[in-house]
């Protein structure tokens, strides 16, 4: 793939999220879904981050709704829907539904007024204001419009027992790479698998819609053999068989990308991906993520940069970044790291819970943090490519 300009995407632009939730309802279960919502919305109301929402329903077809919230930004509202709080709200709701879909949105640009109260639209205008002044978003308060290269990207994490990853390793490397052809518009692109010790992280990208290609894979018999096997090795349990496991257990392992970006130019030949792992003090894994991302948005402007094309994913005290690189990643370790320029380092090593790397002290100069690289590195286990990608 190459790219002309940069390519650039945040959740830390300091605009507004929209969400939309499509709800197509089982025959008969209209008024258990009023009742479901409406204990659920107030709940919502009281979120951090949260400025409103609306319950619409279809002008032709009365078993269609569409539930919309608006919030601050995107950190809290992905903090919330990958948290077993939301599990529970939303339970009552999942078995009234025959079918929903969520998509999210960045506001650029309004006409009126917003749905919310004046004194959370004030409290919302002002946290996005006070974003842009990190993370370059337009003056007006609105997040200037990026530009995209039709992939999707997401990340699953988790852990398995001790003792159990090379038996683990030898079964994600060994399975048979889905059909990557999803629908007339969708297409799995590219799947890759890295450990840290005992956690694996599971990254795809996708061509479309995201849920649809989630769905495809998960119903390969080839991919079901593989998750079925994963079963006895996993620190927490699981039945694929229960929707209500199996959809608990995808939303926490959840680890949505906060940030990407790809410098512009042709692609440099030799490109070869790594994965590092940024485990967080308590507390700090969004202001990890947003330095990441800083450091990368930055980086890209920089021809010279070592790092080509970046993603960062969050959850919690998580922080996971994805690099490629055209050649060592040990030639220029500050910048793989993201971690150049005047104290980065030392604030990158005050966020980082170095114990869980085994890396202790602060990061000083370039023979830290080529040690602090090798102990983020993640071991690749398996890289699959769609062809075309």
């Amino acid at each position: 793939m190459t790219s002309a300009k940069s390519i650039s995407q945040s959740a830390f632009d300091g605009s507004r999220l929209r969400v939309l939730l499509h709800v197509d309802l089982h025959e008969g279960a209209q008024q258990r879904f009023l009742d479901a919502y409406e204990q659920m919305r107030h709940h919502v109301a009281s979120l951090p981050g949260h400025l409103g929402d609306q319950l619409c329903q279809s002008a032709e077809n009365p078993s269609q709704w569409l539930i919309t919230s608006e919030w601050e930004s995107a950190p809290p509202y992905l903090a919330w829907v990958n948290s077993e709080d939301h599990i529970e709200t939303v339970g009552p709701m999942q078995s009234c539904v025959r079918d929903l879909r969520s998509v999210r949105y960045h506001i650029v640009r309004e006409t009126g007024g917003t749905a919310a109260s004046p004194a959370q639209a004030a409290r919302g205008v002002h946290k996005a204001a006070k974003a842009a002044k990190t993370t370059g978003a337009a003056d007006d308060g609105y997040a200037p419009p990026r530009e995209g290269d039709g992939l999707i990207r997401h990340a699953l994490t988790f852990t398995v027992k001790p003792g159990s990853e090379s038996k683990v390793a030898e079964i994600l490397a060994g399975y048979a790479p889905p059909e990557s052809r999803v629908d007339d518009t969708t297409r799995l692109r590219r799947t890759t698998l890295f450990m840290h010790g005992n956690r694996v992280v599971r990254t795809v990208e996708v061509q479309g819609d995201l849920i649809a290609a989630l769905r495809h894979v998960s119903r390969q018999p080839e991919v079901r053999a593989v998750e079925e096997a994963l079963n006895p090795h996993l620190e927490r349990s699981r039945d694929l068989d229960d929707p209500q496991s199996a959809r608990a257990f995808f939303t926490l392992a959840a680890m949505p990308a906060v940030h990407h970006v790809t410098r512009g130019g042709p692609e440099p030949s030799g490109l070869r991906r790594h994965a590092l792992y940024y485990p967080a003090r308590e507390g700090c894994g969004l202001m990890l993520a947003r330095l990441l991302a800083q450091q990368d948005e930055r980086a890209a402007d920089d021809p010279a940069g070592p790092v080509y094309r970046s993603t960062v994913f969050h959850r919690d005290d998580l922080v996971v970044r994805l690099v490629d690189v055209p050649g060592d990643p040990e030639a220029d370790p500050v910048g793989v790291l993201g971690a150049r320029g005047e104290n980065k380092a030392a604030v990158l090593g005050r966020l980082l819970d170095g114990a869980a790397l085994g890396v202790e002290g602060p990061v000083t100069g370039e023979r830290d943090a080529t040690r602090l690289l090798a102990h983020a590195g993640m071991t690749l286990i398996t890289d699959r490519t769609a062809p075309g990608s």
